[in-house]
This record gives structure tokens, C-alpha cells and sequence, in this order.
């Protein structure tokens, strides 16, 4: 990473107050399949309009996001491999490049799934060492932790710290199931302030959000965050 990563710690107790002051920490999501340029224009206009952290979506939009949110705070980041986390190696890193060169300033992988549950860690750290090389921009790894162990978590969670991730994160959204402010506690306590934490996966109310905070997530991944930002209270 050529610059530090904002939001790695989790937050002081007290920090967040009132819905509109998880802002900051949102990923403002749009990885439909069917997400047309009208759907990412209005993503990009509602995140430069609410502050969000930034606006995350497939590869084939980033430039498009780019383009629209240059001049902002607001970064344009693109999901890898999303959402089985099935390619190779190779094809892993040279899809990250093409999202980077195309103007994604964070990059969201998905975990080697199938190497994990092989308990193949040693691949699974080579595999991760390999595309967080390969670009000059922070690197969150999805877990997809409705289908993993306990054992499984604390495992990739420590091998994405050893690869030298920025983040690591819950889920894609597609799996099992999504973020528990249980899994999000147990993420925080092995990577410690060393990485950020993404809970990311069934998060639709400022309720929901503010109790991923609360254990320890320091982003959150949604695409209802309109809606949480703009809730009248908890």
C-alpha cells in the first residue's frame, strides 16, 4: 500500500450517536448483476451527497464510478473474483490490475474458499500474498463467514493479516448468510487494530449497522445506505 489506510481501528464507544454519523464508514454498495450506468450514477450522486465512505461495485462499472465521483472524498472500489472466490491465482491478480488501472482505489477479494476448507493454509497465504503485491491500493478479503468454522474464521482472518490485507470482511452477500455482530467481534479480537474490519451481508437498518460498530467493525458494507443514514434514530 503506498499511503496508510483510513479506518482500521475500531472506534471509541460513544462515536456513533445518531444514524447520519455512520456516514464515514459506509461502503455504499451496487454489485447487482443487472446494475445498469443509470444505477451507478445514482450510487455515486447518493454517496457524494451523504458522505459515504465509498461507492463499491463490480468491475465492469469502476470506471464509470471513477469518473463520476473524481474531485470527491468518495473512492470507487471493485469486488475480485466475486462472488465464489474460485479462480486461480493468476487470474485473481490480473483482475485486480485491470480494476485498479480502470480507477478502483480499494480492491474487496474474495477469500480462496475452497483452498481454506482444504486447510491448505499455506496456499490460501500465497494466494492472498500474490494479489495484495500486485496493486498499489488496500485490499479487503471477504471471509464469507456463514460458511466457515470458528476454527475457519480465526484461520483466514490471521492468514489475510499475514498476507498483509488491509481489511478483512464478513461476507459477499451471497452466500449463507451475512454479517453477525459475533463474527464481527471474533474478526476484530485475531486482527486486533492491525486491519480494519468489514461487516458486510444483511445490513439494512441503522439498528443493524450501529451494532456491527459496536462489536467492532470500523466499515460497513450495504447498499440500504440511504435508507440506514437517513433512519429518524436507532
Amino acid at each position: 500500500m503506498t499511503a496508510p489506510v483510513p479506518g482500521l481501528a475500531r472506534l471509541p464507544a460513544g462515536a456513533i450517536r445518531a444514524p447520519r454519523d455512520l456516514a464515514p464508514l459506509i461502503d455504499h454498495t451496487l454489485l447487482r448483476e443487472d446494475a445498469t450506468p443509470e444505477d451507478v450514477a445514482r450510487a455515486c450522486a447518493e454517496a457524494r451527497a451523504h458522505g459515504f465512505a465509498t461507492v463499491c461495485v463490480r468491475g465492469g462499472h469502476v470506471a464509470r464510478a471513477a469518473e463520476l465521483l473524481e474531485g470527491s472524498p468518495v473512492l470507487p472500489i471493485a469486488v475480485v473474483d466475486f462472488h465464489r472466490g474460485e479462480a486461480a491465482t493468476a487470474e485473481r491478480v490480473a483482475e485486480a490490475r485491470r480494476v485498479v488501472a480502470a480507477g478502483a482505489r480499494e480492491v474487496d477479494l474474495v477469500l480462496a474458499l475452497g483452498l481454506l476448507r482444504a486447510r491448505d493454509h499455506r496456499a490460501v497465504l500465497l494466494d492472498l500474498e500474490a494479489v495484495v503485491r500486485a496493486v498499489p491500493v488496500p485490499v479487503k478479503v471477504i471471509l464469507e463467514t456463514a460458511a466457515l468454522t470458528r476454527e475457519e474464521k480465526v484461520a483466514a482472518a490471521a492468514l489475510c493479516a499475514a498476507a498483509g490485507a488491509a481489511f478483512v470482511k464478513t461476507s459477499t452477500g451471497y452466500g449463507p448468510g451475512g454479517a453477525t455482530a459475533e463474527d464481527v467481534a471474533l474478526l476484530r479480537e485475531v486482527v486486533g487494530d492491525r486491519l480494519g474490519v468489514k461487516a458486510s451481508g444483511g445490513i439494512r437498518t441503522a439498528a443493524q449497522a450501529r451494532a456491527m460498530v459496536e462489536a467492532g467493525a470500523s466499515r460497513v458494507g450495504a447498499s440500504a445506505s440511504v435508507a440506514i443514514v437517513t433512519a429518524a434514530a436507532f
